[in-house]
């Protein structure tokens, strides 16, 4: 059993919904990148999906744009952040989950990639500009790493893509609250449900929820109906409104803590 799926599986024994926390590698500083690895891993994710950073994010809004920007300045390459995962995965056991377009996975080498992610302790990837009709390769590649394809599906996905994403995804499955980019939203999408519904009609995985998930409230509101949560834009924030404060870290963890809905949440 791999990382991601005992944590899912000890969530499930334990009667709880988790929260999947994302930030930029290199945003503000890869020192400070693992740092927040390992606090947000005490913090109790349930899985960490680190970003790569891009030049062209299509699919992020200006949150997550801008953290982009920050941390292209640093001029570091997938090498160097496969060594600030690794230097994590020895102080904290929460799964990693590399998130990134094609492009800069592609440019590494996509075999080389799978081998490096693997002995960084990585234990999933997403692309999120790969379809699963054209992911075949890649997706071979890190099974022979025995690492996680994840699969993101959107409202707009038909249950034709919804069984192929079911057939090929492995650790959960990543269900995009409503169609855009990333960003803060006052609510969750009534589309994320139904989404979610229906993709269980396919698939045993467990499902994520984020686009727009930013406070306990929504999270708890994503709990009733799907495995976890993903917050994104909402802790970038945090992170950018911390910069350069000694303590980001422990700061963006603790905020991170706190989406966790407590006892009598409705």
């Amino acid at each position: 059993m791999g990382r991601i799926e005992a944590a899912f599986t000890q969530l499930r024994r334990e009667g709880k919904k988790g929260i999947i926390p994302y930030i930029t590698a290199g945003d503000p500083d890869l020192p400070t990148t693992e740092k927040l690895i390992i606090e947000l891993g005490r913090a109790g994710a349930t899985t960490i999906e680190l970003g790569v950073p891009f030049s062209d994010p299509m699919a992020d809004g200006p949150v997550i744009q801008r953290a982009s920007e920050r941390a292209l300045k640093h001029r570091f390459g997938l090498t160097d952040l496969f060594e600030i995962a690794a230097a994590a995965r020895r102080e904290i056991s929460t799964p990693i989950v590399l998130f990134s377009y094609f492009n800069p996975l592609l440019q590494f080498g996509v075999k080389r990639l799978a081998a490096a992610a693997k002995e960084a302790g990585i234990d999933g990837v997403l692309v999120t500009d790969l379809i699963p009709e054209e992911a075949a390769d890649f997706a071979a590649e890190l099974r022979a790493q025995d690492l996680d394809m994840i699969f993101l599906v959107a409202p707009t996905s038909t249950d034709e893509r919804l069984k192929l994403v079911a057939k090929h995804a492995r650790g959960f499955i990543y269900a995009i609250s409503r169609a855009g980019v990333t960003g803060v939203r006052s609510s969750v999408s009534e589309e994320a449900e139904k989404l979610v519904n229906r993709t269980r009609r396919f698939s045993d995985l467990p499902i994520a929820v984020g686009f727009g998930v930013a406070n306990q409230q929504q999270v708890a509101d994503v709990h009733r109906y799907a495995d976890a949560a993903v917050v994104g834009s909402a802790l970038v924030a945090e992170i950018e409104r911390f910069a350069g404060q000694p303590e980001l870290h422990l700061r963006v963890a603790e905020f991170a803590r706190n989406l966790l809905p407590g006892p009598g949440t409705p």
